[in-house]
């Protein structure tokens, strides 16, 4: 008996619905199969009750085999190519060559309205047979699968790419990357800042993937970067060009305090504030404007660090050399304050031309001028040149000068000896500087402040603003100084005083204050005396406190240096002495009493004879024989 393809015997109670292919299989197979025709007693009853034979095992692995070749080896998290096979009004069928077509929402196909059945596609498979026997793919995990592995790739060999703006966000842009949303920093879209950003919403673009994360699937993009590699190669060839004193032109693309950046044509130059105009200006947006065109010279350039330097008033005359006629020594110039130091003021006469007015030069007073009090910026002088020197450009001015020198007659007006009442305007440690008038005004030294006080600080005698009395003791009209005293309108009490206080006299006196050194005291009549620290000490061994009243002794007494030096530990010490004097004086005269007596009583004793003595001398014998 020939052999015959065996058809899988199939239970008719079982309900089974073979899928397109199945079905292609079993055709081919069934077409094949020729059932045998054949006499009663001929025939085989191993053939099934349908009419089908039983297969072999061999049989069944062989058409298993031929089954299994006819699909495709398909495993879970991989993108295949799939063929539409059917569009319903909720579903994608699609067909990727395995035992069962799979389907996927119309949802994930927006962004091709045109699809068709016979259109091939990329398809993830996220599971090739579930707990139902389901095939399930993903076209959106497909599209970002690949959409990552094209920007890894991008970033990986610094691929320019593009893709459109769909979306503003916070501090930037969102693109679409291959179907996948990428960051677009706001300061990553252009080399210049960037503050509407929703000009670009909607635009296809090209970038660069700057940064990539695995971990979350994201990527941050650059648009500037695409700008500025481009900018460097435009740099590197106008840099390549350059020449010191170079003429270019350029457009301002940004002002700041400090200077102008000029856009040269793909390289930016720096136009710095000094280099603006030759007259002083505070801002450069007070000559300047964005985006205006202007020709610049090239003062230098850098190679290394890229640095252009560029000037504007280069291009102009400088001032100096073509000053105005009339401008000399002596002359008198008009001018505003531009600039103001703590030694002067520099007046502009005219742009790129200034001259100094310096401090001793505003007034004929000698009193200190703060120039920052007395000048203010834009204020306009009128001044007489003092010096002149063009090859240098500078130039001196006063203001004083413009009026006559009050010291001329100075003495006339103040003679020596005068008498009246000043202004105080200014203290120093040294002294007190007094005004007379608005011009003229004379120094106290802090010694002739008063005859009788010692003053650390002329500011303990008076204050800024006070008037004073004063009378004039020296007037030196070549150095235009007045020199005043205080203390002088009264008479000198020294000449009093010595007779008052002679050395070794002892007074009641009030401790002022205490010192390092020793103690400052106020005897009577005000005048104030030193006592060295090792003269305060007070019989207890303690020293003595401020506002104590003591008795002091005059040590010293120098008219001269004006000065007296007082000891309240010497009255103590004179004190103990007088003391021990008067017991001395009084033991002495208690044993000149008692010698007085004693010889007095002697002189009252009879004086012993001769005879006396000789029986005293023989009794004397007799006993030693004896």
């Amino acid at each position: 008996m020939t052999d015959k393809p065996e058809i899988p015997a199939i239970d008719a109670n079982e309900d089974i619905i073979p899928t397109h292919k199945e079905k292609e299989v079993i055709e081919r197979e069934v077409a094949d199969i020729k059932i045998p025709v054949s006499k009663t007693e001929e025939f085989d009853w191993n053939v099934s009750k349908r009419g089908a034979n039983q297969y072999s095992k061999e049989k069944i692995a062989e058409l298993e085999t031929l089954y299994d070749q006819t699909f495709k080896q398909v495993e879970d998290n991989e993108i295949v190519k799939a063929i539409v096979t059917g569009i319903t009004d909720a579903d994608v069928i699609l067909n990727i060559g395995f035992k069962s077509d799979g389907m996927i929402s119309k949802s994930e196909f927006k962004d091709t309205p045109d699809l068709k059945i016979g259109d091939e596609v990329d398809v993830y498979v996220e599971n090739k047979e579930n707990k139902k026997g389901q095939l399930i793919l993903s076209r959106k995990k497909a599209k970002l699968t690949k959409a990552w592995d094209y920007i890894c790739e991008a970033n990986a060999k610094d691929i320019v790419v593009k893709g459109r703006v769909i979306s503003k966000t916070k501090g930037g842009l969102i693109v679409d990357l291959y179907g996948m949303e990428t960051f677009l920093p706001g300061s990553q879209i252009d080399v210049k800042p960037i503050t509407d950003y929703d000009q670009f919403v909607g635009k296809t673009m090209e970038f660069k993937v700057v940064k990539i994360n695995e971990t979350i699937k994201n990527a941050v993009v650059s648009h500037k970067a695409l700008i500025e590699s481009d900018l460097e190669s435009q740099r590197q060839e106008i840099i390549g060009k350059l020449e010191k004193g170079q003429v270019l032109e350029g457009t301002i693309k940004n002002i700041t305090d400090f200077g102008a950046f000029i856009d040269l044509g793909g390289v930016d130059g720096l136009l710095y504030i000094t280099d603006i105009s030759w007259g002083r200006i505070n801002h450069p947006n007070e000559v300047l404007k964005m985006d205006q065109k202007l020709q610049v010279v090239v003062i230098d350039y850098d190679d290394n660090k890229k640095r252009i330097s560029l000037g504007l008033k280069q291009l102009q005359a400088h001032p100096w050399d073509s000053l105005p006629e009339g401008i000399e020594v002596g002359a008198k110039v008009k001018g505003k304050i531009v600039n103001i130091e703590d030694y002067g003021s520099f007046l502009e006469i005219v742009p790129g031309v200034e001259g100094l007015i310096h401090v001793s030069e505003v007034t004929w007073s000698n009193q200190p001028i703060n120039s920052r009090d007395f000048f203010k910026l834009g204020d306009e002088f009128e001044a007489v040149v003092v010096t002149l020197d063009k090859d240098e450009r500078k130039m001196s001015l006063s203001l004083k000068q413009m009026q006559e020198d009050p010291w001329k007659h100075i003495a006339e007006k103040y003679p020596v000896g005068s008498k009246m009442k000043g202004l105080v305007k200014n203290i120093t440690p040294y002294g007190v500087f007094v005004e007379l008038d608005d011009v003229v005004g004379g120094m106290i030294h802090i010694s002739d402040l008063s005859w009788t006080k010692r003053y650390n600080h002329p500011s303990e005698f008076t204050k800024v603003g006070n008037e004073l009395d004063v009378v004039v003791l020296e007037i030196d009209v070549e150095n235009k100084k007045i020199v005043l005293g205080h203390k002088q309108l009264e008479e000198d009490p020294w000449d009093t005083f010595e007779s008052l206080f002679p050395i070794s006299s002892v007074h009641e006196a009030t401790v002022l204050k205490r010192e390092d050194k020793g103690a400052v005291v106020q005897l009577p009549y005000g005048i104030e005396a030193f006592a060295p620290t090792r003269h305060i000490k007070k019989e207890d061994g303690k020293l003595a406190e401020v506002e104590e009243v003591l008795p002091f002794k005059v040590l010293e007494f120098d008219r001269d240096d004006k000065r007296i030096i007082v000891s309240h530990t010497r009255v103590n010490e004179d004190v103990k002495l007088e003391e021990k004097k008067s017991v001395d004086n009084e033991k002495k005269a208690a044993a000149k009493k008692t010698k007085d007596a004693v010889e007095k009583s002697n002189s009252k004793i009879e004086k012993s004879t001769l005879g006396d003595i000789s029986a005293l001398s023989d009794l004397k014998s007799k006993m030693e024989n004896e």
